[in-house]
């Protein structure tokens, strides 16, 4: 039997990337991508032990980034555009995590979903 060498994986050099935080009123996400979109590192409330209300707090947003922020270390990461989806109490706190953990913070875009007039409402309640 041969036995088969493998490459070993290069870690790619990514100077610039893009910082995705969704942010709810249950759950703060954090991803971080490459310019193109491609996730490098990612990590939630839940991953970080964080259960029930707590999830959705300014004090696990910044525990999420921190996490992240120690996942793309290898990558070389040092400046992201940040676009933050949702309403929740994480928005900002993530945002300033990810100044504290040195990583530079080039733009902000919010791309939180709004309805132009959507879905029909549900009918009056009448006891």
């Amino acid at each position: 039997m041969k036995k088969v060498k493998s490459k070993k994986k290069v870690k790619k050099s990514i100077k610039k990337g893009q910082a995705h935080v969704q942010a709810t009123y249950n759950n703060t996400i954090v991803t971080i991508t490459d310019p193109q979109g491609s996730v490098l590192a990612w990590s939630s409330a839940g991953i970080n032990g964080f259960k029930g209300p707590k999830k959705a707090t300014p004090y696990a947003a910044g525990i999420i980034v921190r996490n992240v922020a120690e996942k793309v270390k290898d990558f070389g990461l040092t400046e992201v555009e940040v676009f933050v989806k949702g309403v929740g109490a994480g928005r900002e706190a993530a945002i300033r995590a990810l100044h504290a953990n040195g990583i530079t913070v080039s733009s902000i875009k919010d791309v939180t979903p709004i309805p132009h007039n959507g879905c029909r409402p549900k009918k009056t309640r009448r006891v």
